[in-house]
């Protein structure tokens, strides 16, 4: 079965058309998306949701964004769903993507650099 497009996944490349570089793939049932090698967000059953870090979680709570759960039992609190006035507000959408692929930049880099990582590493 060859499924059609995804229109939610469209929009949201349509509002990122501003972050030069952005991309989007297949995952997990839902899109990942991707800049300068780092997944900074990711769209899943008709949600927007972006890495946060300790400097950005405040605002996305600030206006009732919750983290994302894709069950019952598992929630992931270094992303959290877009809220729809920055999802439909393109300018505001790029500026917040650019915040969490800097997030995500940040958390790659500090766990690369952990003594845990470096052990792995040998």
């Amino acid at each position: 079965m060859v499924k059609g497009p995804d229109t939610f996944q469209t929009f949201v490349m349509d509002q990122l058309a501003g972050l030069r570089g952005a991309t989007a793939r297949a995952m997990f049932g839902g899109h990942g998306l991707m800049l300068g090698g780092v997944l900074f967000g990711m769209t899943w059953r008709g949600g927007m949701f972006l890495r946060v870090d300790e400097s950005t979680v405040a605002e996305f709570v600030a206006l009732g964004s919750k983290p994302f759960s894709p069950s019952k039992k598992m929630v992931m609190k270094s992303y959290y769903e877009v809220p729809a006035e920055v999802l439909e507000d393109a300018e505001k959408l790029v500026a917040w993507s650019r915040r969490s692929a800097e997030a995500a930049r940040a958390a790659k880099k500090a766990k690369s650099s952990s003594p845990v990582a470096k052990k792995k590493s040998r």
